[in-house]
């Protein structure tokens, strides 16, 4: 009786969930249910679970006494990189102990040209004059060298690359950084000599209507005059603007009437006197005419070093990304002015202006102005405009007709807008005050063209950027 009630009761009370529990509790691995039985019980609850492991705890950070090798100057705090086997390799191979120099250029491998390994920047077509003028350079003397080229006829060169311009100063090739074909914006600084003669002054006069035929909307004129000292006729105004055309019409003037001294016979020294002297006090002994026995010629007076001086201060303050440009209508006589002209030409060279010119009266005639560039000794300069143009890059046309006269105008001002622009950054120091020379090299023959540009220049602090 009791052998079957318990085997019925075995059978009858095996629930589901008794039978799912005892099934898993077969399933469960030996190691996990020994772990379990290894780990000890917290001590105040005797049917807790294992204990779970206390978070790490937080790191003291890095004494500052060691700062030094925490911190690399450019590089911030970065953590330093692996050294095995897995860090990535240099792309550039560094002799034991150096590293490569900030800035510095790796030389070309292959190529004859080891300078020039990239091409320079090359803007867009129109924006030329704003790279120039206001991009952002680091700690850098950024140089730029505006160049005229030439056939042996006296055209224009086009169609050229950076790849056929050389650009050396102080006899090192430089790396080009910058180059365009765009035409440049001017500034233009009219400087018109009223000091010659009549004749002269009145081709002079007829021609300044067809200035401003050869600008555009976009150039910017001032107008200087000089005769006994410079003045300023207006400032800078709109190329096409009518101010310009009532100044123009303004600064006609006479000339000088050309007269010849007399040394001898009953005009000369004093035939005039009262009371033992002479009635005309301009020839009276001592004076600039000297006595009877001699005559001393009076000085005359041409005052272009002033002129360009007093326009090259005007042009100075002009935006960075316009052509500067001193251009001068004279026979190019210089005498009574303060300013010499080798101080003149230090400051164009050291703020970015050209001198252009077209030489009138004497200056202009086939072989006097080719002499005329020659200084007599105690004598007045006859011709000092060729010393200006060809050390700041600019050019110089004679002419004596007036038709001649309005032609050059816009042949000069043709030449000066479309140039190659060169920029390259000097490796000299950003402020000496030394002198640096400029040397432009074209690949083709020299008997084939002719190469106008600066042949140096004053460094500034307006080139640092």
């Amino acid at each position: 009786m009791n052998r079957r009630w318990t085997r019925n009761f075995g059978a009858l009370t095996l629930t589901p969930a008794l039978a799912f529990g005892l099934s898993g509790l077969m399933q469960i691995p030996a190691s996990v249910q020994a772990q379990s039985q290894q780990q000890p019980a917290h001590p105040d609850l005797p049917n807790a679970p294992a204990a779970v492991p206390d978070a790490p705890k937080p790191q003291a950070p890095a004494p500052m006494s060691d700062v030094k090798n925490q911190v690399t100057p450019g590089l911030g705090s970065e953590s330093p990189k692996p050294t095995g086997s897995s860090a990535p390799a240099s792309s550039e191979a560094q002799p034991d102990g150096q590293s490569p120099a900030p800035g510095s250029r790796a030389p070309a491998t292959t190529g004859p040209d080891t300078v020039q390994t990239t091409p320079p920047e090359t803007p867009e077509a129109g924006k030329g004059s704003e790279n120039v003028g206001y991009k952002i350079r680091s700690v850098t003397n950024f140089v730029e060298v505006p160049v005229t080229v030439k056939d042996s006829k006296g055209q224009l060169v086009a169609g050229l690359t950076f790849r056929d311009f050389q650009v050396y100063e102080n006899n090192v090739r430089q790396r080009l950084d910058l180059f365009t074909v765009d035409p440049f914006p001017l500034s233009i600084a009219y400087v018109i000599d009223q000091s010659v003669t009549a004749d002269v002054m009145s081709k002079v006069n007829n021609s300044l209507a067809a200035i401003q035929g050869a600008l555009t909307p976009y150039d910017d004129v001032a107008v200087f005059t000089y005769n006994n000292g410079a003045k300023q006729a207006t400032g800078f105004t709109g190329a096409q603007s009518h101010l310009l055309t009532a100044v123009l019409a303004q600064t006609k003037a006479t000339g000088r009437e050309e007269s010849v001294p007399v040394t001898s016979g009953p005009l000369a020294g004093c035939s005039i006197t009262s009371n033992g002297e002479c009635v005309d006090p301009n020839i009276q002994q001592g004076r600039s005419a000297g006595g009877a026995q001699f005559m001393t010629l009076p000085k005359e007076i041409h005052t272009l070093n002033d002129a360009i001086l007093r326009a090259a201060v005007a042009l100075s303050n002009r935006p960075p990304n316009r052509r500067r440009i001193v251009y001068v209508i004279s026979d190019g006589k210089e005498a009574g002015s303060k300013a010499t002209t080798k101080e003149v030409i230090k400051y164009l060279q050291t703020n970015k202006i050209a001198v252009y010119a077209t030489l009138v009266g004497d200056s202009a005639r086939w072989g006097e102005g080719y002499l005329s560039r020659f200084h007599i000794p105690f004598q007045m300069n006859d011709n000092v405009l060729p010393k200006y143009t060809q050390a700041t890059g600019g050019s110089l046309d004679a002419e004596r007709s007036v038709n001649g006269i309005e032609k050059s105008y816009a042949k000069i001002a043709e030449e000066a807008r479309t140039q190659y622009t060169l920029g390259y950054i000097s490796h000299q120091p950003a402020i000496d005050s030394r002198y640096r020379s400029i040397e432009i090299r074209v690949d083709r023959p020299s008997k084939e063209i002719e190469v106008t540009a600066k042949p140096g220049y004053y460094p500034t602090a307006q080139d640092v950027r």
